[in-house]
């Protein structure tokens, strides 16, 4: 119908019934009482007061991937914040979880954020206490740009331990609501606005969350959508993670640092260093070295004979490979035997015998 046909069809003197499909009688009296408060303009002038805007489909700095909520679309966003949201929200991730997190939670929130940050990702968050705030000040640390999508109006500071960063937020990133100002958050509003959370974002990372968590109303929101949905493992006995592991279950992609979600949600060629074992002084040799040098006792010495009968190789060639190990410090010789030298030497000759 449009917010202005709407508005104007309550404010009128009778509204026909069916014109509202879905409305109870009693529904529509609930809606004509709202109107009925509407002062055109006040919302308006209140957050320019604040420093903000508001933008609605169609304009410039409105975030088109909005449109994909289809009738679920916010009728438009308040803004507090000098910087251009839908170019923000062009390269973005959401990163979401528990209010009561674990420190655990609250430190891999803030070094994924942070991470992003430097990558040059902005970093959505609904700046509640717990995942939430960790992110946000994760990215503002790093000198990134963050985004909070709030339950209440952009000048109402909830919840109030937040106040001084959401003054961060306001001059280094951007504070949303679809909420006019002055109005205050309820349950169901946070449960709302994680649908713009998700559809803002390229994907949405949970960090902890419990079973009954309002960050995997976003994760599934996310997921209908057809955006990338990942999750942060923790313990196995954490409730906290219990939630994100039922996630990861699923279609959800675990994570665990901000490359891996780069990874998934960036461009083309963005992949992940490769993940490694600490490197050990063996891994010079070559296939044949290794076996010869597995084919020495743990104690004692051995023969070249008894060297080459345990590796499966000619004496000859075992004869050679301890000579090379002799070189690497990786074997002693005592005489006509052999044996393991007390510490493998990492130094110089090793790297050169790598090479």
């Amino acid at each position: 119908m449009g917010a202005e046909e709407l508005l104007a069809l309550l404010m009128s003197d009778r509204v026909p019934a069916g014109s509202l499909p879905g409305a109870t009688p009693r529904g529509v009296d609930g809606l004509r009482a709202r109107a009925s408060a509407v002062v055109p303009g006040r919302a308006l002038d209140a957050v320019r007061g604040a420093g903000g805007r508001f933008v609605v489909p169609g304009d410039a700095e409105w975030p088109t991937q909005l449109d994909d909520l289809g009738d679920a679309r916010p009728v438009g966003l308040w803004l507090r914040g000098g910087f251009d949201l839908r170019r923000w929200a062009l390269r973005s991730v959401a990163l979401v979880g528990a209010r009561a997190c674990t420190p655990y939670g609250a430190h891999m929130a803030a070094a994924l954020a942070a991470g992003l940050a430097e990558r040059g990702w902005v970093v959505v968050s609904g700046g509640a206490y717990g995942v939430d705030g960790a992110a946000h000040r994760g990215a503002l640390a790093a000198g990134g740009a963050t985004v909070a999508v709030l339950a209440c109006g952009v000048d109402t500071d909830y919840p109030k331990g937040h106040t001084e960063l959401f003054g961060r937020i306001a001059r280094q990133g951007v504070l949303v609501s679809e909420l006019p100002p002055g109005e205050h958050p309820t349950p169901s509003r946070f449960v709302l606005r994680n649908r713009v959370i998700a559809a803002l974002t390229r994907g949405t990372v949970v960090v902890e969350a419990a079973y009954r968590s309002g960050s995997l109303v976003t994760a599934r929101a996310a997921q209908r959508l057809g955006r990338f949905t990942m999750g942060v493992p923790g313990p196995a006995t954490s409730g906290l993670s219990a939630g994100v592991h039922e996630l990861l279950r699923g279609e959800g992609v675990l994570v665990t640092d901000a490359a891996e979600v780069v990874e998934l949600v960036g461009d083309m060629g963005a992949l992940a260093p490769e993940r490694a074992g600490p490197a050990l002084p063996r891994d010079v040799l070559e296939p044949a070295g290794r076996r010869v040098l597995e084919a020495l006792p743990g104690r004692g010495t051995a023969t070249a004979r008894d060297v080459a009968r345990a590796a499966g190789v000619p004496e000859d060639e075992a004869r050679g490979r301890l000579y090379e190990l002799l070189s690497l410090g990786f074997v002693e010789r005592r005489g006509t035997a052999w044996k393991l030298a007390p510490r493998p030497i990492r130094g110089s000759n090793a790297r050169r015998g790598g090479a």
